[in-house]
């Protein structure tokens, strides 16, 4: 068993890894930890759903493994440090999934806009629909300039938007602004002038509760929210506190972790709050890209001279957009950071 694969590949990049690999594909492993573990002793390469979590005790059962690979970018399922001192290289589709996530987000903003869609289609008639608001004319605050930014806000411009903007890690005088067409301003003006905020801001512990009371109170009455970013950047008991006093209308968050709104957080029940389950990245085209992305990186990872000498014949740069130099990956690769520090949390 040189790969295995509890997470799935299009078929047609597992056909192509199989020419080149002996790949078993086990997805049943997936919940049960015990028969993953006892699995994993011959693997070089595994591919994992983001639920299973890599520490460093999993790693002590791998002793031949040289590769860890994700179809979903996430950046708390996997010791970094414990791979880095077993040299284990962690290969990301960080690019596969930013057209997914952007348009996700643009539906979530479009979606909490003209809620009372939703009640027409459950049989509500006209008088009984909540009023909607249109979304050109608005003005929508970019909380974080993540890759995925880069790809939603000509979404948003294109449907006459005023971007405002603000990244703690990404300084105000960077080109990048400009060249995405938003105002940087500072993130109290950032949450008082929108009329809605996207979030996808990169998550460092640094800026665990970093959305906090403090920051929530300069919210613009009636505020929506999407987020796709990681839900430790919240501070429960200020979101509640804000989802129920009428700062924030309603918060839609993409990938929460479960304990979130789990009974006993302030959080649990609060009906304007609504979390789905990794839908930004749950798209065909967002799988096709980041199957071949994997397969190819394996590939290249366990054999490097033989794919070397089948560069010439083959191009996966249409599967891999990080290959596109044209497209700015992340912000701080191109800009000061504010914060300085984040650039050595980047892998």
């Amino acid at each position: 068993m040189e790969v295995l694969l509890v997470d799935p590949l299009v078929p047609e990049a597992l056909a192509w890894l199989q020419e080149r690999h002996v790949v078993t594909y086990l997805p049943e492993l997936g919940d049960d930890p015990q028969a993953l573990r006892k699995a994993i002793a011959p693997c070089r390469a595994l591919v994992l759903p983001p639920h299973v979590v890599v520490s460093r005790e999993f790693l002590e059962h791998a002793p031949k493994l040289e590769v860890i690979a994700r179809l979903q970018a996430s950046a708390d399922n996997t010791d970094l440090d414990a791979c880095a001192r077993r040299n284990i290289k962690v290969l990301q589709a960080r690019s596969a999934t930013l057209r997914s996530n952007a348009e996700y987000l643009l539906y979530g903003l479009l979606m909490l806009y003209r809620r009372g869609m939703v009640s027409a289609l459950l049989g509500r008639r006209l008088g009984q629909v909540r009023m909607g608001r249109e979304l050109g004319g608005s003005t929508i605050g970019l909380l974080g300039l993540a890759p995925v930014a880069h790809t939603l806000a000509p979404m948003l411009r294109c449907l006459g938007v005023r971007l405002l903007g603000y990244d703690p890690a990404v300084h105000h005088a960077a080109d990048l602004w400009k060249q995405l067409q938003v105002e940087p301003v500072p993130v109290d003006e950032l949450l008082a002038q929108s009329d809605a905020i996207s979030l996808q801001m990169v998550y460092a512990s640094r800026f665990k509760g970093f959305i906090n009371e403090r920051l929530l109170n300069h919210c613009k009455p009636g505020q929506l929210w999407v987020g796709v970013s990681r839900s430790a950047l919240f501070e429960p008991e200020a979101l509640a506190l804000a989802l129920c006093d009428g700062r924030i209308d309603a918060c839609l968050l993409d990938g929460a972790n479960p304990q979130f709104v789990a009974p006993g957080s302030p959080l649990h029940g609060i009906p304007n709050l609504h979390l789905t389950p990794r839908l930004g990245s749950h798209t065909r085209e967002a799988k096709l890209r980041s199957s071949w992305y994997v397969a190819h990186r394996i590939h290249e990872c366990l054999t490097p001279s033989e794919a070397r000498r089948e560069a010439a014949n083959s191009d996966f740069s249409v599967f891999d957009p990080a290959f596109d130099d044209s497209v700015p990956m992340d912000p701080q690769t191109i800009t000061p950071s504010q914060w300085g520090g984040l650039s050595a949390l980047r892998r």
